[in-house]
């Protein structure tokens, strides 16, 4: 059977979605869970992803296995343990611990539009991805990525731009992200055929 993709988010029976805000012509695959998150028109996850306290762009592409805002947990305290912050699923006269769990929510995870997040990835707490990145498999990344920059590694350095500096500033002030839907398909064989240059000569301002 053939997915068809529509305005209506398209989420997989086995997946979970708590607490979030999910775009057109989006999809999220078997298994995975997002929670307190947004993701943006045409973006999708495939299997198995983990997605906490995250806003993603239009246009992302993640592939199996990427975890989004990786909580970490607290190496200055006698126990590293989650008894100490969530404490009432062990005692009835305990509450988890808000405060604790206010500090992780702070260091959301943005990511921008057209970006790629590539298999078993991993962007930490608090980390912006810009626009047209791309994440290389196994990645953990830990720090920012500038625009339209590809890193890779534990942990993630740059490897090259996609685009020099000025392409990229120009395909951002171009955003054919906002684009609307019969807008896109009207440009179809422009974003298959036309170089990233061409494309710009043509479109951008």
């Amino acid at each position: 059977m053939t997915r068809k993709l529509s305005e209506t988010p398209l989420v997989h029976p086995t997946a979970e979605v708590h607490n979030s805000t999910l775009g057109r012509w989006t999809e999220i695959a078997d298994r995975s869970r997002v929670s307190e998150s947004e993701l943006g028109d045409y973006s999708y996850m495939m299997q198995d992803c983990a997605v906490w306290c995250a806003t993603i762009g239009k246009f992302s592409n993640i592939a199996s296995s990427v975890r989004l805002n990786a909580t970490n947990h607290p190496t200055w305290r006698p126990t590293l343990h989650h008894f100490t912050y969530r404490a009432s699923d062990y005692w009835d006269d305990a509450e988890h611990e808000s405060e604790f769990f206010a500090q992780r929510r702070a260091k959301h995870v943005t990511i921008g539009h057209d970006t790629w997040l590539g298999h078993g990835s991993t962007v930490l707490p608090g980390v912006t991805v810009g626009d047209g990145a791309a994440v290389g498999a196994g990645a953990v990344v830990s720090k920012d990525v500038e625009p339209y920059t590809i890193v890779a590694g534990v942990p993630a350095k740059p490897i090259r731009e996609r685009f020099d500096r000025r392409t990229a500033e120009r395909y951002q002030a171009l955003a054919w992200w906002d684009w609307d839907h019969a807008g896109l398909r009207a440009s179809l064989e422009d974003f298959r055929e036309l170089s990233a240059e061409a494309f710009l000569e043509k479109y951008g301002a």
